[in-house]
């Protein structure tokens, strides 16, 4: 006979959340990242990991304090993913082999300038024009190059991930821009629910901050170029916003169906109570003007949840401080709430970590639980010259205690890759 207290309103196994590990700039773990983001405190700050003289942007939220054994995006991804996975296994009261899948969100892998520049220098000479391919190729056969080779396979870290933590069958890796943290989580939710594991290991992690990042993101004049003082250049939703401070960062989420987590007697911390997702065509970096898609997205993971509008105490946004991907979002939650928006809490982590790219909507998912949890929520910081034209509660510069029993997460990234979650404290 089945148990009605472990099904949603669709009839699936309810999902929920039993471990959570974090890494920002703001630090290591769940409890130092929650005490500064509830502070107020910026993690952004000048890069010191290579030269930014004549870059526009000379400003990031990098982590420097984790121990890697080769400079490269791979190796501090993998770190920092590691590390939340104990923290989040440790929470969860997990030992021993994970047993169920792992699903990562990872950044795109290319190898370092450095790196590049070292094997074109022991590569033979160019015969002719284009072939430059092959004569890497022909050098790496020469003398193999271990690390190279580590730091340029995308499936590397969640293959390492698998082997340190005993996850079962193929790991997942999956780059969606900005929304991979959150269609990790989705993936996680959607095995749980489809029957196929009754836990699952939903990892994002992003390393990647490098000169060639950066540069490519000020020639599509996304990154802020309000290097002094660092942190007062992320400011979400004010009038003189001119593009996000690129960091980066890592979380972990051990799901499982709550019957599950009830029977072992884990402590559950939240419920992934709904994810919506919709594509958006209009171009290859810029959201649709109209916000149609995003729109799409929050009604989508609304409908799923079970919830209507009205049920949201509080809107963990994308928010990412661009002059555009604000007011778009802006648009699109007004289209979704109506008036009652102004009413709802809505406020940006990226203020103070910076957008952490790959792993921002698993870090958003961990802070917004985190609002349940403590009846805290963070604040939007720099926020001292507003957009009239959006109306917004963005719980402007100071935390503010409230009970929350529900939350959206946005998570709206290039490429037309749109994903919204609720989280509730209960079964909804």
């Amino acid at each position: 006979m089945t148990d009605n207290r472990f099904k949603d309103h669709l009839g699936r196994p309810i999902v929920a959340v039993t471990g959570m590990g974090v890494i920002t700039s703001l630090g290591q773990g769940l409890t130092d990242n929650w005490n500064a983001l509830t502070s107020g405190k910026s993690g952004i700050h000048y890069i010191n990991r290579f030269d930014t003289e004549g870059m526009s942007t000379r400003i990031a939220g990098t982590v420097d304090f984790i121990e890697i054994p080769a400079p490269n995006s791979v190796e501090r991804s993998f770190a920092m993913a590691r590390e939340t996975t104990i923290e989040a296994l440790a929470q969860a009261g997990l030992s021993g082999d994970f047993n169920g899948p792992l699903f990562l969100a990872a950044p795109p892998i290319e190898p370092e300038w450095a790196d590049r520049f070292a094997l074109a220098e022991r590569s033979p000479p160019p015969s002719h024009p284009g072939d430059a391919y092959e004569r890497f190729l022909t050098a790496m056969r020469q003398k193999g190059d271990p690390v190279f080779l580590e730091a340029v396979q995308f499936g590397s870290i969640s293959e390492r991930l698998a082997d340190r933590f005993g996850t079962r069958g193929l790991p997942v890796t999956l780059s969606t821009a900005c929304a991979s943290g959150a269609t990790a989580i989705q993936l996680g939710v959607e095995a749980i629910r489809q029957g196929r594991t009754q836990r699952a290991l939903t990892v994002a992690t992003d390393g990647s901050v490098s000169a060639e990042s950066v540069i490519r993101f000020s020639l599509l004049s996304a990154l802020s170029t309000q290097n002094d003082p660092p942190e007062k250049a992320s400011k979400p939703f004010s009038k003189d916003r001119d593009g996000f401070v690129i960091a980066e960062g890592a979380a972990t989420l051990v799901l499982e169906s709550l019957e599950h987590a009830i029977a072992r007697g884990a402590k559950v911390l939240g419920i992934m109570q709904g994810c919506g997702e919709k594509a958006d065509h209009f171009h290859r970096t810029r959201s649709s003007p109209d916000g149609g898609p995003a729109i799409a997205t929050i009604k989508a993971a609304l409908s799923d949840a079970g919830l209507s509008e009205s049920a949201i105490g509080y809107i963990n946004a994308h928010g990412t401080s661009t002059p555009e991907n604000d007011k778009m979002e802006y648009g699109a939650m007004l289209a979704v709430f109506g008036d009652s928006l102004k009413s709802i809490p809505v406020s940006s982590n990226k203020s103070m970590i910076g957008h952490t790219l790959t792993a921002a909507g698993a870090v958003e998912a961990v802070f917004s639980i985190q609002t349940m949890l403590t009846g805290t929520l963070p604040p939007t910081i720099n926020y001292t010259n507003p957009d009239p034209t959006m109306e917004l509660d963005v719980v402007p510069n100071v935390k503010r205690q409230a009970e929350v029993s529900a939350v959206l997460s946005n998570s709206f990234g290039f490429g037309g890759q749109n994903a919204s979650l609720v989280m509730t404290r209960e079964p909804a």
